[in-house]
């Protein structure tokens, strides 16, 4: 299994972009992002580089896969996806293409991951790689990363999944990327910087119309690599729900949160539901609601809010909650504070298809003592008289 990441260790580095290498990738750009590549504007211009990066890497791959039968194939991304794609829904689970060909999992129709390259080897076993252009993208890596080992792990039934970082830096001496390297099955290949890339082009360049689409052996579809073991992420997510609550409410109670189990470790947000008025008058009361400085108490929350909905994020145990504007069609994400309580962070918008329809759907179903209990175990936010409790028994 580890065959074709030592080979791409070894070999990667004597195949260099070509000036038809960058060109080719540039088919992959949509009008405003080549548009932005040499824009004055920093930030479009990082963005357009990104991708286009992206693209280049994936050229590169695609070059290097006729160089060895260790390469089975390269999954198609970008403009070798489909013309049409499924809009996220309910009851979704598997890979999907974006609307711009980028390569998604979907549990229950929500964005569980995004990988930027996808390979499989000559066993059939699949690779993933993300893509990177500056040491700055490395904050979440790490843990990034051992997800969706877990993740591809479960649904195509590998006990190891490879994975390859690709850099246009050197970070190789990062604290995050040498520990990544003690791993056997990860390595990390590095390119000409972006600067020096952009060195083979010329702005003209921009304005000619690229191919869309190219012929080649070994590109396949995600619809080829279908999940090889049966995936329903909700009855996974419904699992880990009923697994916290009644972890809570026994007599071990908060101590046993996080112990090893047998349910798949690939939910990272479990949904407890929607709030009773007497729940949300007890949150009020226990765990006071800030937004932008100012203290909701429940008749201010019952008139801005139609929905209040409790969720925690895995394996950190941080609760959230979710309020849903009457005004408009987004939702309030709302965190724990330093202070106590929660204060707005963010909002979730139709935007987040998948994640918006599943807290759409979400009806009140929890009540003031549960949600007591599920808050007093977080110790995110634990009420001060329970937290050296919990703290106790978290250790």
């Amino acid at each position: 299994m580890l065959q074709m990441i030592s080979w791409l260790d070894g070999n990667f580095r004597s195949l260099q972009p070509t000036r038809a290498t960058i060109m080719r990738a540039l088919r992959h750009l949509r009008p405003a992002d080549r548009k932005n590549l040499f824009s004055s504007d920093i930030p479009q211009m990082r963005t357009a580089e990104g991708r286009w990066f992206e693209a280049i890497v994936y050229e590169m791959f695609l070059e290097l896969s006729v160089q060895t039968d260790l390469i089975q194939a390269v999954v198609a991304r970008g403009a070798d996806g489909p013309t049409k794609v499924r809009r996220a829904q309910l009851g979704q689970n598997g890979l999907f293409y974006s609307n711009i060909g980028d390569i998604k999992v979907r549990g229950n129709g929500q964005d569980l991951a995004e990988v930027d390259l996808v390979l499989l080897d000559h066993t059939g076993s699949l690779t993933f790689g993300e893509i990177v252009t500056s040491p700055a993208d490395l904050k979440e890596l790490e843990e990034e990363i051992h997800y969706k080992k877990h993740l591809f792990g479960y649904l195509y039934g590998q006990p190891i999944v490879p994975f390859l970082l690709i850099s246009s830096v050197d970070i190789s001496k990062t604290a995050v990327v040498r520990r990544l390297l003690k791993e056997p099955d990860n390595v990390i290949l590095t390119t000409p910087t972006c600067e020096e890339l952009k060195t083979l082009i010329r702005q003209s360049d921009l304005k000619r119309s690229p191919v869309r689409r190219v012929r080649h052996d070994k590109l396949i579809s995600i619809s080829d690599i279908p999940p090889r073991r049966p995936f329903d992420y909700k009855r996974l997510h419904d699992e880990r729900l009923q697994n916290i609550i009644a972890t809570v409410t026994s007599e071990s109670g908060a101590r046993e949160l996080g112990r090893p189990d047998e349910i798949p470790p690939i939910v990272k947000k479990v949904i407890f539901g929607g709030l009773y008025p007497s729940a949300v008058r007890m949150l009020d009361t226990r765990y006071p609601i800030q937004i932008r400085g100012e203290t909701y108490d429940p008749d201010m929350i019952q008139k801005r809010f139609s929905k209040v909905v409790l969720a925690v994020n895995i394996p950190e145990y941080r609760p959230i909650i979710y309020l849903r504007t009457r005004s408009k069609r987004e939702y309030l994400k709302m965190v724990p504070s330093k202070t106590g309580g929660f204060r707005f962070e963010s909002r979730r918008t139709p935007h987040m298809a998948g994640f918006f329809l599943w807290l759409e759907s979400i009806q009140p179903s929890v009540g003031a003592e549960l949600t007591r209990d599920l808050l007093d175990a977080f110790p995110a936010v634990s009420a001060p008289e329970t937290v050296e409790v919990v703290e106790r028994g978290m250790l």
